[in-house]
């Protein structure tokens, strides 16, 4: 095989521009497209981590991935809490316990508008 990286994840969302707004202006990822797709009105909405190579698919033609249904969608961060605050400054609600530690790292868990579950985490090197 000859596979060299993960392209894209799928997010399931109900409303395209909510979430785009929510990966782009709290997240501060970066929008690569949004572009119409197919006859039915579909866009293709493709957003990214700064300078990352994997990005992700805001989708909501997948009748088996309802929105808020995907779980453990991990990223990394260099700096987690100063990330945790600015979710917090930009009306993200993280859990009571706040930030984790764990064996490998310390993390904390969210959720997009839709409820998709991410976890921000700064790995142990």
């Amino acid at each position: 095989m000859t596979v060299t990286h993960v392209q894209l994840v799928s997010v399931p969302v109900s409303d395209q521009d909510r979430a785009r707004d929510f990966y782009l202006d709290v997240l501060d990822f970066d929008l690569i497209f949004d572009n119409p797709m197919g006859p039915d009105g579909s866009r293709w909405i493709q957003v990214a981590p700064k300078g990352a190579a994997t990005a992700l698919t805001l989708v909501t033609w997948f009748p088996t991935m309802a929105p808020g249904s995907l779980k453990g969608l991990v990223l990394e961060t260099d700096d987690l809490d100063a990330d945790a605050a600015r979710l917090r400054e930009r009306g993200v609600d993280l859990p009571d316990g706040g930030i984790q530690t764990a064996p490998w790292g310390r993390y904390i868990t969210f959720h997009d508008p839709d409820g998709n579950g991410i976890v921000l985490q700064s790995t142990r090197v």
